[in-house]
């Protein structure tokens, strides 16, 4: 009698969805996710850029994975039941009509709050919620043994034409998660805000946060200006700059060992 109540509320539960089969990712800070999270034979198509050391923090991880465009074309040949997107209508509508497939949007992250909610996101979409979990462990776990190097002091992530990024921005946050003020909240200024290199010099701050460090044009040559030369650099590249995900207790990292080192 047991056996059979067990089999009929077994019946009577709904039945859990099988996880996708074939996932897509056409943006970069998504790929890392995918790649942390889904099981390889899962794994479909990642962006072109995922390949690019100078762009992607897991560039050596990603080379046994396909590359796939956003075109319908691309995505049809590909034949994903999930695409994962940074932005509403990034795959083709095409791809829908020809396709029996489900688009997650994994928005930008501005603070390790969102990292956290991505990692959810993604891991319950994949099908393994539970390594969406060991993952934000891995991550607080990582961060709780990097110490505070910045001591109040002040930085700025001066970039092309003069703009930084503000509070409420992914910089931001890794600012002061290691311990240091960002210029932009000392004066006020919004999320993306704007200063001449005068008034950059005028309000000059502990430590100007650069990528390579190097002009590659017109529009970043003031990082190299002669007014602003002296100021320590913290680099921090792009790879590790430009995305949330699971390499930011890395940015973290090296942002605070550079700073024990300056004093």
């Amino acid at each position: 009698m047991m056996r059979l109540l067990l089999l009929a509320f077994a019946l009577a539960l709904p039945a859990r969805a099988a996880p996708p089969r074939h996932i897509v990712s056409l943006n970069l800070c998504a790929d890392q996710f995918l790649i942390r999270l889904a099981d390889p034979g899962q794994i479909a198509g990642l962006t072109r850029l995922s390949h690019m050391p100078d762009m992607s923090p897991i560039a050596a991880e990603t080379a046994r994975f396909p590359t796939v465009g956003s075109s319908a074309e691309a995505l049809l040949a590909a034949q994903p039941d999930l695409i994962l997107t940074g932005w509403s209508g990034q795959a083709d509508p095409a791809v829908h009509a020809g396709l029996r497939t489900q688009t997650l949007v994994v928005p930008p992250a501005n603070s390790y709050a969102d990292i956290v909610s991505q990692a959810r996101l993604v891991a319950k979409a994949v099908g393994h919620p539970d390594r969406g979990e060991a993952l934000i462990r891995q991550m607080d776990a990582e961060l709780a043994l990097i110490p505070r190097t910045g001591r109040g002091r002040t930085a700025a992530d001066y970039q092309r034409h003069g703009y930084l990024s503000g509070t409420g921005t992914l910089m931001d946050d890794m600012m002061t998660r290691v311990g240091l003020r960002n210029l932009t909240t000392e004066l006020g200024l919004p999320m993306l805000a704007h200063l001449s290199l005068e008034q950059f010099v005028a309000h000059r701050p502990n430590f100007l946060i650069t990528g390579t460090g190097k002009a590659r044009d017109l529009g970043s040559a003031m990082i190299s200006h002669p007014a602003i030369a002296g100021i320590p650099r913290l680099r921090l590249p792009g790879s590790l700059a430009d995305c949330g995900g699971p390499s930011y207790p890395l940015a973290i990292r090296l942002l605070a060992d550079q700073l024990r080192q300056k004093r």
